[in-house]
Parts: C-alpha cells; sequence; structure tokens
C-alpha cells in the first residue's frame, strides 16, 4: 500500500482557518479503510483528485472494482481533507443505497464551502441516508497518521504537538458542522408544527432560542 508522506499529511489535513505563508493549495485526499465483519486483516489505501474525477468517485470506482462478498459485511471508514461536494454526496448516498453489505462512515478534516446552502445540503442528504460525516478529532487524526502515513524518515515536526494542534483547530469546524445538521433540525420541526395546522412559526426567534 501506497502512504502518505509525513509532510503531505501534516500540509493537506491542516485545518487551520487560513493557509500561512508559504502558500499552498490544500488538495483533496482520501484515506479509506475497510475491514471485514469476519475480523481479517483491514483493507487500507488513499486517493486524490484527478482531473474530472473526485477522490470520492474514485474511492467508489475501487471499492466496486474489489468484487466483495455480498454475504459478507464491511465496516469502511474514510478520512477525507475536505468534506465531499453536492455531487459527491449524492454519488456516495446511492452507492451505499445499492450495497447493503456496506457501512460507511466518513470523517473530514475541513469543511468545503460550508457557508453556501448547496454544500450544506450534501451534507445534510449523507447524514439522513445512514452515512454519518464527522469532523476529524484527535482519535481520527491519531489513527490516520499510524495507519497511512510513512514512517521511515523522522519527520520534521513533533507528532504529537501536531496532533494536539489539529484536535484543538478542530474544535471550531465540528461546532460548525452541529451548527449545520441543528439548522435542519429545526427547518423539520417548524414543517412538522405547520402541517399540524398549529399556526405559523417565526424561523428567526425558533433559531434563536435553539442556539
Amino acid at each position: 500500500m501506497a502512504l502518505l508522506t509525513a509532510e503531505t499529511f501534516s500540509l493537506q489535513f491542516n485545518n487551520k482557518r487560513c493557509v500561512s505563508k508559504p502558500y499552498y493549495p490544500r488538495k483533496a485526499l482520501l484515506c479509506y479503510q475497510l475491514t471485514r465483519q469476519n475480523g481479517s486483516t483491514p483493507t487500507r489505501g488513499y486517493l486524490k483528485n484527478k482531473k474530472k474525477h473526485h477522490a470520492e468517485i474514485r474511492f467508489i470506482k475501487k471499492i466496486e472494482s474489489m468484487g466483495l462478498d455480498e454475504t459478507q459485511c464491511y465496516q469502511v471508514t474514510c478520512y477525507l481533507t475536505w468534506s465531499p461536494c453536492p455531487s459527491c454526496a449524492g454519488e456516495l448516498v446511492d452507492f451505499i443505497k445499492a450495497h447493503h453489505h456496506l457501512t460507511l462512515r466518513i470523517f473530514a478534516s475541513r469543511l468545503y464551502y460550508h457557508w453556501l446552502g448547496h454544500y450544506q445540503e450534501g451534507l445534510l442528504l449523507l447524514c439522513g441516508s445512514q452515512v454519518p460525516v464527522e469532523v476529524m478529532g484527535l482519535r481520527e487524526f491519531t489513527d490516520c497518521w499510524e495507519n497511512f502515513v510513512d514512517h521511515e524518515e523522522p519527520p520534521s515536526f513533533n507528532p504529537s504537538e501536531k496532533l494536539e494542534e489539529l484536535d484543538k483547530n478542530s474544535r471550531a469546524i465540528k461546532r460548525r458542522l452541529e451548527s449545520i445538521k441543528q439548522s435542519r433540525s429545526v427547518d423539520v420541526l417548524e414543517n412538522g408544527l405547520r402541517s399540524l395546522q398549529l399556526g405559523p412559526v417565526t424561523p428567526s426567534s425558533s433559531r434563536r432560542n435553539s442556539r
């Protein structure tokens, strides 16, 4: 299995709000781990965006090419540098619906265009389709570091300090994701109340009370 370099992990899973100098592009990487129910050795790998093929689409094709036994159950965990775009979110939902023997969990280091409604809908579509999307924390960053990074050459940074820094930065991102999920919960409640003809609910006041 090809492994990430320590530098690639440090740069691409960097979850600071802004990139400091020297600037560099934050690319889309997807590390996946497939575990069989029988407890055999997990299958791991990583993928990145290619022209016209996002990492998530390449991941779907990769799993389909494995010819997995549909009589067995599999758990797949993905660590992404960016959360899926709306198009990839829809593809992932369709993929899981068509493969009932697979369970998929997604952890993202950063949220992609999270302030745009269309991208929020993509995240909510996944969460509502039994594909939980969460923000990477210390446990996930540590697992990614231990299982997907080449440790033959010593890194130019202290791994423990780097993992703690990533975990600290992730707290604000987690709050943002929970806010997006909460906004959907409020909308569902408002629509339910309207369907019961209990009178109009003022969106601004209900959201203010939910915070």
